[in-house]
């Protein structure tokens, strides 16, 4: 039976020795998901603009929604929430992807030598696509209502390769966890949909109760959702040591959920 190596090495270097590959799929995913249509890729730009314009009106006019006390603007509440949700959504097209990856791709598992181990790392790319035009639309609709993006936008790199660590990672494990245990995808269903509430998504972390708010900071997307919203509208430098102890633990667990999927992944074939 081949061996697979779980080392950290060859995490980084299996990504590197298939990049063409996970190129090659990762066009083709994104271009699958607008086959057929009349509009193509132009879908990936007109949706964020939707939501952007929908958030707007709704929070600005039905809601009156303000972000923070004293301040009028009524676009605030809308450029604060949609970066929120551009970080959350990230989150959720990965991960309620992520255990049906090996189950919707038998053929890869039975009949092909296939390196398994990148359909997450192809599902996240497929993700950050959609992820970098609504950065893009996001950053438009700053650039026609308030003028320059802040030079703090600069920064986001830096937030979001971490934040692409941990959902690999979680990837990873899942992926392999929903070949043995059919139903971690409608519990993952559930969990991310009472995760969008726990998360600081609708309401800033100063808003949720001082006796339960560091249980808000347990949360895995707290972090990336305050700095994103920091670096892109309110223009204030990252946490840095926040953001150093986030990077370490981001690949740490990235690494366990790699070492998880290698050393599961013998026992597909049989399941499947």
């Amino acid at each position: 039976m081949r061996k697979f190596r779980s080392t950290p090495i060859e995490m980084f270097t299996s990504l590197w020795r298939n990049r063409s590959l996970i190129y090659e799929s990762t066009k083709r995913e994104v271009q699958g998901r607008y086959r057929g249509s009349a509009m193509g890729l132009t879908w990936s730009v007109f949706n964020p603009v939707l939501m952007l314009a929908v958030y707007t009106f709704v929070f600005s006019e039905v809601f009156k929604a303000r972000w923070s006390e004293g301040n009028e603007s009524k676009t605030e509440f809308a450029l604060v929430l949609f970066a929120g949700l551009i970080v959350f959504n990230l989150f959720t097209e990965c991960i309620n992807r992520a255990p049906s990856l090996i189950l919707s791709n038998v053929n890869y598992v039975k009949k092909v030598v296939f390196p398994l181990e990148i359909l997450p790392i192809v599902s996240l790319l497929s993700a950050l696509y959609h992820t970098v035009i609504s950065l893009f639309v996001w950053l438009a609709a700053y650039m026609i209502l308030f003028g320059i993006p802040h030079i703090t936008s600069l920064y986001l790199p830096l937030i979001l390769i971490p934040y692409g660590f941990f959902i690999i990672g979680l990837s990873w494990a899942l992926a392999s966890l929903g070949v043995y245990l059919r139903d971690v995808g409608q519990i993952i269903g559930v969990f991310t949909m009472v995760l969008m509430f726990l998360s600081p998504v609708f309401y800033p972390a100063s808003g949720f109760p001082e006796s339960y708010r560091h249980l808000l900071y347990l949360n895995p997307l707290t972090l990336v959702i305050e700095q994103v919203r920091a670096v892109l509208y309110f223009g204030k430098a990252p946490n840095f040591m926040m953001l150093a102890i986030y990077w370490l633990v981001s690949i740490i667990l990235a690494w366990m959920g790699f070492a998880w999927f290698q050393k599961t992944r013998k026992g597909f074939a049989d399941v499947l």
